[in-house]
């Protein structure tokens, strides 16, 4: 699963009915090894870690003799709930992968995990993040005759181990890590292994795990609590784990490096309830937005949170200012993309549609709307215009995050950096164009300072912040030139 904005004609698209202010992440990883329910609780792990992706799930499982493979476009719950599905993966060693796409269409043979017959055995894998020289290294491999059927840069990595000339297969495969760059965390099942590893800095999280003896790797904390399961540790930043009949054996094969986590884990992606880097998410966003409140402070009479993202937030905010915290926006949990038609009728009905003003609290009222984080605008806008029919005498709009101003390449799906309203407007600009009254945005050390930190080491960054601050922490090959927009020839329906 890759990112990479200008893969995604979509966001260009009048008629898509995405919402434009909020970032879509990612996916979420799961794995157990040597339990008889396997495929089960991997599919317990996957609906909690549903927040991660939406768009497809698969799991693959093992039965000491053959691999078994489901994968299904629609959420977790759609297939994998049925006990049918579950007797169809056998097997005491299962993974899974819940999917949010940036690159590669929303189409079956991009479901993960992908499964391939290596020299060695058979070999499934599934990836969050994304390979910043993803594509760089499929033209290099086509060139060299190879055949791709997926556009997930996920694939490229079963070529790089089929291609390795090593002996073992954990040779092989930390071959393989050892040419590819950017955000990864991987988890993968061989006819004898599980095996795990995170990227050199960091980036993506990946967490250690245990079920009655049973090791798990997943994504966060929360798919642990769900079935049970104790919290062991995180895989550190640059560990390749392999886990096997003599339990699990952790290898550092690449020279130490500081660890880098995003920091849209914390502000935006992984769930509240999650423990991310020692820290408690919730908490997190509750200190991030008693620092809004500290930097920002405003007038006021109610907090409103946009929900759900803007909830914990808005909360902090409110305890340190003392301003009540009301549900002035009430969420309608059961609409779906498909429910809204792509017509100007329809998307000017979406967000009400999504959203509507609860008018006894916010009527006649000086309002601070609290929200994560601000991308294109005009969802934002939208939000603010009902809040204004609601009756709200003031609007003043406070944001959890600084101002994204540059593209993500590691598993964000982003538009590109001419369609962020941040890098295009000024904060006055940006007022204007909201209809606020005001309207600040967290500072970068304020964000820092939420975390424990003093702020940030502008020589040596605690975090991967560069959708703030442009720095990005490894080399993006592919979007140093002219990447190809086109990575696959054939239209094939969903």
């Amino acid at each position: 699963m890759t990112a990479g904005s200008q893969l995604h004609p979509a966001w260009d698209s009048p008629d898509d009915d995405r919402d434009w202010d909020h970032l879509r992440e990612e996916c979420g990883v799961f794995g157990i090894w040597g339990h008889p329910d396997a495929a089960a609780i991997t599919a317990l792990g996957l609906h909690a870690l549903q927040h991660r992706g939406q768009e497809a799930a698969g799991i693959v499982s093992f039965d000491g003799r053959r691999f078994h493979s489901e994968r299904r476009l629609g959420l977790v719950g759609d297939t994998f709930s049925k006990a049918s599905t579950i007797e169809r993966l056998p097997g005491r060693a299962a993974i899974g992968h819940t999917r949010y796409s940036t690159t590669g269409e929303t189409i079956l043979r991009n479901v993960q995990p992908l499964f391939a017959e290596l020299e060695t055995g058979g070999f499934a894998v599934c990836h969050n993040g994304n390979l910043s020289n993803g594509l760089t290294l499929r033209r290099r491999l086509i060139g060299d005759g190879a055949i791709f059927q997926a556009t997930s840069d996920t694939e490229v990595i079963l070529h790089l181990v089929a291609r390795s000339r090593r002996g073992r297969f954990l040779d092989r495969f930390t071959d393989a890590l050892s040419q590819v760059e950017g955000a990864y965390a991987f988890v993968g099942m061989t006819n004898e292994r599980m095996i795990g590893a995170r990227d050199p800095l960091g980036i993506r999280p990946l967490v250690l795990g245990d079920l009655d003896g049973c090791p798990i790797l997943t994504s966060e904390t929360c798919a642990l609590d769900i079935i049970g399961a104790r919290f062991v540790r995180e895989i550190a930043n640059g560990e390749v784990v392999v886990i096997g009949p003599d339990g699990v054996e952790s290898t550092r094969p690449f020279p130490a490096l500081r660890a880098r986590p995003c920091l849209f884990e914390y502000v935006y992606f992984s769930r509240p309830d999650s423990i991310l880097g020692g820290y408690n998410v919730y908490e997190v966003r509750k200190k991030i937005g008693a620092t809004l409140a500290a930097e920002s402070p405003v007038e006021a009479d109610v907090v409103v949170p946009v929900p759900d993202s803007g909830v914990p937030a808005a909360i902090g905010f409110s305890q340190a200012s003392q301003i009540p915290y009301e549900l002035g926006i009430i969420r309608n949990h059961y609409v779906g993309r498909t429910f809204i038609q792509p017509s100007q009728t329809g998307r000017e009905l979406g967000v009400r549609m999504k959203h509507s003003a609860n008018k006894a609290v916010i009527a006649g009222r000086r309002i601070v709307l609290v929200d994560d984080s601000i991308v294109r605008g005009t969802t934002s806008r939208k939000i603010v215009a009902m809040m204004r029919e609601g009756g709200a005498a003031e609007i003043h709009f406070r944001i959890a995050c600084p101002p994204i101003k540059y593209a993500d390449y590691y598993g964000i799906d982003m538009p590109s950096q001419d369609k962020l309203i941040a890098a295009r407007m000024s904060v006055p600009e940006i007022t204007a164009y909201l209809g606020v009254d005001s309207l600040a945005f967290l500072s970068i050390d304020g964000l820092y300072r939420a975390l424990g930190q003093p702020g940030r080491n502008d020589a040596m960054p605690q975090f991967t912040d560069h959708y703030f601050t442009g720095e990005y922490p490894t080399p993006i090959t592919d979007h140093m030139g002219e990447a190809s927009k086109q990575i696959s020839l054939l239209a094939e329906a969903g």
